[in-house]
């Protein structure tokens, strides 16, 4: 307020000082208007400019021009006088307002990724061994039934020879479905074998979250120190892949999708009493028009090293042993089931 009473207090001296016949000596000084009356080489004259105007017109100045160019700049010099007195700068009573009120700011968001030991949906496998794109998912069938269709015609040299039986089947299928399939990789794998589709992007097998651990062994759900407690291993039986690695989706193969499993109970076979089999879908070689399709080994035992087998449903509905039929009246056929990553 003070501030303000100041500037109104120059700008009187100002007009004061044209009224009286000094506005010849205003002057610009330091960003303001300021009076001078010693100071009168700086600026032109109002009657020099008077003199001017006329030599350059060539007309004569009359007073009341020159009273009415007085009275205008009066009036400009006092409005301006007060905006610089009301303006002119910012107090101290300013200030909180500026800093109550701050400009508004904006943050680009950020993609977060589910953290390492993240398990949204408590199914005991990390959020990020989960494939969540489409095309992943897609892909990753692709390849894991490739791989495994592929057993069928020749094994392949990088499969274990000790883990020749129907979870090792699922296992070898599923962690060379994770892989960089490189030429490096062609050449491991064996004759035949071809870029079936593009790889998974959201984690190769040499970067995933768990490691060459993808098989969950126990229940519950995930958490940061089930590596440290081998609460995973890169081995599970047939029980173990459909306990903890799958989810059921129903006994009926209309609802089975590519690189599903097929579970059957089978009491009898007291060690071993779980078989898997996969699903194709339709076949990638010799398919005959049907879509149908499965793949599975039939085990190893003491005296017999077990072959893999493609066949369609049609045809094992129709097996001479009415436990290995896979239909929902078979209270040995367990149905068919999805991999937890794709679920």
């Amino acid at each position: 307020m003070f501030r303000c009473a100041a500037q109104l207090g120059r700008c009187g001296l100002i007009i004061c000082g044209v009224i009286g016949g000094g506005a010849e000596n205003l002057v610009t000084k330091r960003g303001g208007l300021d009076y001078d009356a010693r100071d009168t080489s700086s600026v032109q004259t109002f009657s020099e400019h008077s003199r001017d105007v006329a030599s350059t017109n060539s007309k004569p100045v009359r007073s009341s021009g020159s009273l009415r160019s007085s009275t205008l700049l009066i009036i400009v010099l006092l409005g301006c006088c007060l905006l610089h007195a009301a303006c002119g700068g910012t107090t101290q009573a300013h200030a909180p307002t500026v800093a109550a009120n701050p400009a508004p700011t904006f943050e680009r968001a950020e993609t977060v990724l589910p953290a390492l030991d993240a398990d949204t949906d408590n199914d005991g496998i990390p959020d990020r061994s989960e494939l969540r794109s489409y095309n992943d998912r897609e892909n990753f069938r692709r390849w894991f039934t490739g791989i495994a269709e592929m057993q069928f015609y020749k094994l392949s040299d990088a499969w274990n020879e000790e883990q020749h039986d129907c979870a090792g089947l699922v296992r070898f299928a599923w962690r060379e479905a994770l892989r960089t399939h490189d030429r490096v990789w062609l050449r491991r794998m064996g004759a035949g074998y071809e870029a079936l589709a593009p790889d998974v992007r959201a984690y190769t097998l040499q970067e995933s979250p768990l490691g060459e651990k993808l098989f969950r062994i126990v229940p519950g759900a995930y958490r940061a120190d089930d590596l440290d407690k081998d609460r995973f291993s890169e081995f599970a039986d047939a029980h173990a892949l459909k306990e903890f690695n799958c989810t059921f989706v129903s006994r009926d193969r209309a609802q089975a999708q590519p690189g599903d499993l097929l579970f059957f109970f089978q009491p009898f076979a007291q060690r071993y009493p779980y078989h898997v089999m996969i699903f194709l879908g339709a076949a990638r070689e010799q398919d005959e028009g049907a879509s149908d399709w499965v793949v599975y080994h039939t085990g190893a035992s003491p005296t017999d090293k077990g072959v893999v087998k493609k066949v369609r449903l049609a045809v094992l509905d129709e097996h001479p042993d009415r436990r290995w039929r896979p239909l929902p009246t078979n209270p040995n056929f367990l149905g068919f089931y999805r991999l937890k990553i794709l679920n």
